[in-house]
């Protein structure tokens, strides 16, 4: 399958690749002969990755998306190691959930700069690497783009955001030979996921979805299909088919989930208070700590040689 993939001999850049759909993705990207660069918050579990990958194959540096002088030193490392990337994929994101009015706004702000300005910090750092290899820049965005999620507010604002960056992107470097895309998944079997649905309200508005909407897909079914994406230097990648139908059809969407969740909102109301749970799982435990000491890691951490 690599020798006939156009990744053979390339080097890729994955943001939060320390687990979930990142590390999949890497993973994947690998399986095509690709070079990759791990980038994240945990460096243990970067270094995990990293380890289970074929030597020589991908390397891994702890440092936060949003901090523009980490990003660039990280990059000049990467460069370094692997030489100019030709393949960036944005996917480092956190998520929150509850009521806005529940929301810390210090919380909800994270949740906007790492999904939004992290995407446009890694979109910065990289473009002069990706304009010199004619390269391809995936923004992994999210149903949450295409419509509105109670209890989603940081959330499906931050994805709208990273959708329209990516969009005026494109319109800009296309001229240049640089492709960029958009990515849209549902719901995928992460541990943020698997966090969310510790909320008695995230849980019941999930499962009260439509099939197929409702249904949790696997890991490596969604990053083989963002690969798949990069490698045709697709506009738009759908880790769901159906998601094509959802964007044809987003206009229609705010009144029916409106009419949906009165109903469905006023029965969680009247059981007690919804707290909001912060950011969610591990990855988000790392952005609220990282957030609140001004910066994550430096930038250049990494195994030793």
């Amino acid at each position: 399958m690599s020798a006939a993939s156009p990744l053979e001999g390339r080097t890729a850049v994955v943001t939060g690749a320390a687990r979930g759909i990142g590390a999949v993705t890497a993973r994947a990207l690998v399986g095509r002969g690709a070079r990759v660069a791990l980038l994240g918050l945990e460096a243990e579990e970067l270094a995990r990755t990293a380890a289970a990958l074929p030597p020589g194959s991908a390397d891994w540096w702890a440092v936060d998306v949003c901090d523009e002088a980490a990003m660039a030193r990280t990059a000049a490392l990467v460069r370094s190691r692997f030489g100019s990337p030709s393949v960036v994929i944005a996917n480092a994101g956190v998520a929150e959930a509850g009521p806005f009015l529940e929301c810390e706004l210090r919380v909800w702000r994270r949740v906007v700069e790492v999904n939004v300005a992290g995407g446009a910090v890694t979109a910065h750092t990289f473009l002069p690497d990706l304009l010199r290899t004619r390269g391809y820049f995936l923004q992994v965005a999210s149903l949450a783009a295409l419509g509105p999620a109670p209890f989603m507010s940081a959330y499906c604002a931050s994805k709208a955001g990273a959708e329209a960056f990516a969009r005026v992107l494109r319109a800009e470097v296309a001229h240049r030979g640089v492709g960029v895309g958009v990515a849209y998944l549902s719901w995928a079997g992460t541990e943020m996921l698997r966090a969310g649905d510790t909320s008695r309200a995230l849980r019941a508005l999930r499962t009260a979805l439509p099939w197929p909407a409702s249904r949790t897909y696997p890991v490596p079914l969604v990053a083989e299909r963002l690969v798949r994406g990069v490698e045709h230097r697709s506009a738009s990648v759908h880790a769901q088919p159906w998601l094509r139908g959802v964007q044809l059809a987003r206009a229609a969407l705010p009144p029916l989930v409106t009419a949906r969740s009165r109903r469905l909102l006023r029965d969680l109301e009247r059981d007690g208070r919804i707290p909001a749970t912060g950011l969610l799982g591990a990855g988000g435990t790392a952005a609220m700590r990282d957030g609140d000491a001004g910066g994550g890691p430096a930038g250049g951490a990494r195994r030793g040689e």
